[in-house]
């Protein structure tokens, strides 16, 4: 489980290191050293995770007929835009040109645990959008639908 927030600097070789925690929960989750990388759905971040990340993928795509548009652009904007990126042994990772594409020109990155997966943001991205998400999410909690965070 992918579960807290941690932030991190960008070394000067363009690399940042993995939360421990995340590291264990990727491990758990059966990719000790690998991490599929997309650029998030719904906000300026990155989504990321491991073989249960993939299922979910896999899972959404599923419910789709393998020949329908729906699927090829689901299957391209999931899958085909995501990238797999190795650690190292040190457990660092070089952010590749797609990531800096969304989250621009920043020396720390902000680790989001979700659960299954986890994000990445620059630090007053994720400020910005928690401002929103934790109004939201009191809304769904209470059986609202309110926010769209």
């Amino acid at each position: 489980m992918y579960a807290g927030r941690h932030q991190k600097r960008i070394d000067a070789k363009g690399r940042v290191s993995l939360p421990a925690p995340f590291r264990a929960a990727l491990t758990r989750d059966g990719d000790p050293g690998e991490i599929f990388f997309m650029k998030s759905l719904h906000h300026p971040a990155v989504e990321a995770g491991g073989a249960r990340l993939m299922a979910d993928i896999e899972a959404a795509l599923e419910t789709l007929s393998p020949f329908s548009a729906a699927y090829n652009e689901v299957a391209a904007r999931l899958s085909g835009e995501g990238e797999h990126v190795a650690l190292d042994p040190e457990g660092r990772f070089t952010l590749t040109a797609a990531m800096r594409k969304v989250l621009g020109d920043t020396d720390e990155i902000v680790f989001v645990g979700l659960v299954r997966k986890f994000q990445m943001w620059t630090p007053t991205a994720f400020a910005d959008f928690q401002i929103k998400a934790d109004e939201a999410a009191i809304a769904h909690l209470a059986g609202r639908s309110g926010g769209a965070a």
